[in-house]
C-alpha cells in the first residue's frame, strides 16, 4: 500500500564486516614491568616472555572458535613465577637474616654456632640473588637493549652493587656484608611484583570472563530433526542449533524456532533478560534461560560478536594512552635522576667519611628508593580497569588517546535518526470530531490497516495495542496506489452510529491525496490540527467514514526517553548539545525543542556532517560525534571523539573511537564519566608512585644524617613497595565508580 503524507527517509543500517587489525600482543603485565616494547619486533617479546619465565607461545583459553587468549595465561604464568620466587627467596632468606651480625646485635641475641656457620648467609644470599635476583636482572637487560632504562634496570642495579659489594667484603675479609640487606630488597621487590601482577591479571579479567562464555560443544538438529553434539569449532553458517534452558548460546544466529529470556548482561552490559522470539538475533555467549530455541547460525569463530569484543578489548587494553606515554618517560628520567643522585651521594659521603661501606650504603639505599616500581603500574593498571569496566557496560574503546579526550568534551553532536529517536514511525497524535473518541478513530484505522505491510500501518496497530484496544475484524482489503488504503470494517453498530446489532462499513485511511481523490474536505478541528502537525514536520493520516473526516493522526520518528535523560545529565556537566539531520527545518527544530537541544543542524547530506563537525572544531570546541556508524562515518573520523551507538553486533565499525553495544544515549554520560575519573586515578597514581621520591631520596643520601636519621636499603625498599601497594589499591578504586544513569539513578554498571 503506499501512503501520501509528510516523508521520512528510511534509514538502512548495513553492518560493517569485522575487520582483522594487527595486535600487539604483549600483555599489560609486561607494560607493568617495561620488559616489553613492541618497537623489537618478535624477538623482544619472546625475550620478554622468556624472561618472565612463559613464552609468547603458551597456550590461552581456546573454545574453539580458534580465538587463543594468550595474554591472559601471561598474566597467571607471571603471577605464579613470581609468587613462587617471593615464597622460595623469602624460605632462603630466613638464614642469612637468622646469621646476619648486624641484626643478632640489635635484636640482642645469639645464633647457633658450627663449624662454616660464618658461609650461610654468603651461600644463602648468592642463592637468593641466583633465583630471586636474576629475573631483574634480566629484564633489566631488555631496557639496556631498548635503549628505555626504567624501574627494572634500577632494581638491577641496586641488587648488583649491594650484592657485588657483600662477596668482595667475604673474599678480601675487609669490611661488613650486608646480606640480609641484599636478601631484604630482592624478598620485597618479588613481593611488590606479584602483587602487580595480580592486580593486573584481576584487572584484565574481562577477557578471561568473555572466553569462558563460549561453549566448547553444541546441539546441531540433523536434516532428521535428532541432535548431535559437535564441537562449537566445526559449527557453519547456516547450521542449525539447539540452545537448552541454562545453555550458552554456541554462535550468532537468528531464532528460527522457539520463545525464551536471553542473559545479554556480559556482551551488552543489559541487566534485565532480553525476549526472544523467531526472527530475533542472539549472540553468542549469552545465556539462554527460560526456554528452548533452535538458532539458525550466522557467524563462527572470528567473525562472532564476542571475538570482536574480545579482540577491541585485547587491541584497548595494550594500547598507550598520552598520560601512560609521559609515565614512561618519567621512569627514564628517574633512572637518570637516580643515578645522578647516587653520584652525588658517593661523592659527598667519601669526602666526608671516606670510601666505605656507610658510602655503599648510602648509595644502594639511594638507588633503591629512586626505582620507580610503582610507576610503571600507576598507568597501566588504570588503562586495564577502565577497559574490563567499559567492557561491562557496553562500551567498548578502540583509542586510549580519545578515550582520554571525552573528559575534556565541551560539545557532543548527535545524529538524530536512530540515534536520538528510535528511526521509526510513531503515533504522537490523535485528533477527532466532537462526535467521535480517539479510542474508536484509532480502533477502526488499526482494523482498516490490518492486512497492510507499510511501517505507517504498522506504527498505527502498534499505537492501538498499546491503547489496548480491541480491533474489529475487516475484509476486502484494498491499496489506493499513491493514496492510502480502503476496507470493510465489522463492528458494533453504536460505533458506527446505527441503532442496533451489526455493521459494516467501508472506511478510508490515507493522506491528503486521498481527500482529493474522494472530494472530501475535512472539518475546521481536523484542519487545524494537520497544519499544527505539518508545522512540526509531522505525517497526518486521515480516517474517512461515510465520506466524512471523522479523525486523524499525526506520525513522527519517536524520541527515546533515554535521550531526555542523556541531554538533561550533559547539560548538567556544562557540556552543550547539538544535533544533525538531513530532515526539514521543521522537523529538526521540533526535536531540538522537544528534547532541550542548544543547537542543530537541519537537511544536512551525509557527506557534508563532517562539514559542521569542522565548523565547530574552527570554533575552538572539542567535539563528540555520536552516531550509527555507517552514514555518519565521515563526521565521527572527523570529531574529536567519534563515538559509534546502538552498533548491536557490528563491534568492528572502523570509523569511531568508541563502539557503544547498544542503542542508549545515556552511554554517551557513561563514557565521559568513566574518562574523568579514569584521568583522575591515573594523575592520584603518577603522584604516589613519584612523589615520594621528592622526600625519600635526600633521605636515602643522608641529608639528615647529621640528626641521626638514615634510610637502609632494606628499609627504602619496604618505602618503594608500600607505593607499589598504594597505587594498587587506589587503581582498584576505579571499579566502585558510579557512572551509568539508569531510571534516573547512578549506579556503578548493570551487573
Amino acid at each position: 500500500m503506499a501512503h501520501d503524507h509528510t516523508s521520512h527517509a528510511d534509514a538502512e543500517h548495513e553492518h560493517h564486516a569485522h575487520h582483522e587489525r594487527p595486535t600487539d600482543r604483549a600483555c599489560p603485565g609486561c607494560r607493568v614491568c617495561e620488559c616489553y616494547r613492541p618497537r623489537d619486533g618478535a624477538d623482544a617479546e619472546r625475550t620478554a616472555h622468556a624472561d618472565h619465565g612463559t613464552t609468547a607461545t603458551d597456550e590461552g583459553h581456546d573454545h574453539g572458535d580458534g580465538h587463543q587468549h594468550g595474554a591472559m595465561v601471561d598474566h597467571a604464568g607471571h603471577e605464579a613465577m613470581f609468587r613462587r620466587r617471593f615464597f622460595v627467596s623469602l624460605a632462603l632468606a630466613i638464614p642469612v637474616l637468622y646469621y646476619s651480625v648486624s641484626l643478632q646485635s640489635w635484636l640482642g641475641f645469639t645464633a647457633v654456632s658450627f663449624p662454616g656457620s660464618e658461609f650461610v648467609a654468603p651461600v644463602f644470599g648468592v642463592l637468593v640473588f641466583a633465583y630471586g635476583g636474576v629475573p631483574f636482572l634480566r629484564m633489566g637487560t631488555v631496557e639496556i637493549r631498548n635503549r628505555e632504562p626504567g624501574m627494572m634496570l634500577l632494581i638491577s642495579l641496586a641488587i648488583t652493587v649491594s650484592f657485588v659489594y657483600s662477596l668482595a667484603v667475604v673474599v678480601l675479609g675487609v669490611g661488613e656484608p650486608f646480606f640480609w640487606e641484599l636478601v631484604t630488597l630482592i624478598v620485597i621487590f618479588l613481593l611488590g611484583h606479584w602483587i602487580e601482577m595480580r592486580s593486573v591479571r584481576r584487572a584484565s579479567g574481562a577477557l578471561d570472563e568473555l572466553a569462558d562464555l563460549m561453549p566448547d560443544t553444541a546441539e546441531r538438529v540433523t536434516e532428521s530433526g535428532d541432535t548431535e553434539e559437535v564441537e562449537v569449532a566445526d559449527l557453519a553458517a547456516g547450521d542449525l542449533v539447539l540452545v537448552r534452558p541454562g545453555a550458552n548460546v554456541p554462535a550468532d544466529g537468528v531464532v528460527e524456532d522457539g520463545e525464551s529470556t536471553v542473559n545479554e548482561a556480559l556482551v551488552t552490559g543489559e541487566s534485565a533478560p532480553v525476549e526472544k522470539t523467531s526472527g530475533d538475533e542472539v549472540i553468542g555467549g549469552t545465556t539462554n534461560r527460560s526456554g528452548s530455541l533452535r538458532v539458525r547460525v550466522t557467524a563462527t569463530g572470528e567473525e562472532t560478536t564476542l571475538s570482536g569484543i574480545m579482540r577491541l578489548v585485547e587491541e584497548a587494553q595494550q594500547s598507550r594512552s598520552r598520560t601512560q606515554v609521559l609515565a614512561d618517560r618519567a621512569a627514564g628520567w628517574l633512572f637518570y635522576g637516580a643515578l645522578g643522585a647516587a653520584v652525588v651521594t658517593a661523592v659527598a659521603w667519601t669526602v666526608a667519611v671516606g670510601f666505605g661501606l656507610t658510602v655503599v650504603e648510602r648509595v644502594v639505599a639511594v638507588l633503591v628508593i629512586a626505582c620507580p616500581h610503582a610507576l610503571g603500574l600507576a598507568v597501566p593498571l588504570v588503562v586495564a580497569i577502565n577497559t574490563s569496566l567499559a567492557a561491562r557496560n557496553g562500551m567498548l574503546i578502540r583509542d586510549r588517546i580519545a578515550m582520554e579526550a571525552a573528559r575534556n568534551l565541551d560539545i557532543v553532536v548527535f545524529d538524530k535518526t536512530g540515534t536520538l529517536t528510535k528511526g521509526e514511525q510513531g503515533v504522537v497524535e490523535v485528533a477527532t470530531t466532537e462526535d467521535w473518541s480517539e479510542d474508536d478513530v484509532v480502533r477502526l484505522m488499526a482494523a482498516a490497516e490490518g492486512d497492510s505491510e507499510h511501517m505507517i500501518a504498522a506504527a498505527i496497530r502498534d499505537h492501538a495495542a498499546e491503547r489496548d484496544l480491541a480491533v474489529p475484524e475487516a475484509h476486502g482489503f484494498e491499496a489506493l496506489e499513491g493514496r492510502g488504503v480502503r476496507a470493510t470494517v465489522e463492528t458494533d453498530s453504536a460505533l458506527l452510529g446505527a441503532e442496533g446489532g451489526k455493521a459494516e462499513e467501508t472506511v478510508f485511511v490515507g493522506g491528503p491525496n486521498l481527500l482529493r481523490e474522494l472530494d472530501i474536505d475535512p472539518e475546521k478541528a481536523i484542519t487545524s490540527f494537520a497544519e499544527e502537525m505539518g508545522a512540526l514536520g509531522r505525517g497526518v493520516v486521515y480516517l474517512v467514514h461515510e465520506t466524512r473526516v471523522v479523525g486523524a493522526v499525526a506520525l513522527a520518528d519517536v524520541v527515546r526517553e533515554e535521550s531526555r535523560k542523556a541531554i538533561d545529565a550533559l547539560h548538567a556537566m556544562d557540556i552543550e548539545v547539538a544535533m544533525l539531520t538531513g530532515d526539514s527545518e521543521a522537523v529538526a527544530r521540533a526535536v531540538a525543542e522537544d528534547l532541550g537541544i542548544d543547537t542543530y543542524f537541519a537537511e544536512v547530506l551525509p557527506e557534508d556532517k563532517d562539514e559542521k563537525i569542522v565548523e565547530l572544531q574552527r570554533a575552538g570546541r572539542l567535539v563528540a560525534m555520536v552516531g550509527d556508524g555507517v552514514n555518519d562515518a565521515p563526521a565521527l573520523t572527523r570529531s574529536d571523539v567519534g563515538i559509534a551507538i546502538g552498533s548491536g553486533t557490528d563491534v568492528a565499525v572502523e570509523s569511531a573511537d568508541v563502539v557503544l553495544v547498544e542503542n542508549d544515549p545515556r552511554d554517551v554520560v557513561a563514557l565521559i564519566r568513566l574518562s574523568k575519573q579514569s584521568y583522575r586515578k591515573m594523575q592520584e597514581n603518577l603522584v604516589w608512585a613519584a612523589g615520594y621520591n621528592v622526600f625519600a631520596v635526600p633521605l636515602a643520601a643522608g641529608i639528615l644524617a647529621p640528626v641521626g636519621i638514615l634510610l637502609s636499603p632494606a628499609l627504602g625498599a619496604v618505602l618503594m613497595s608500600a607505593s607499589t601497594v598504594i597505587v594498587a589499591v587506589n587503581a582498584q578504586l576505579l571499579r566502585r565508580a558510579d557512572i551509568r544513569l539508569q531510571d534516573g539513578t547512578e549506579v556503578a554498571g548493570r551487573r
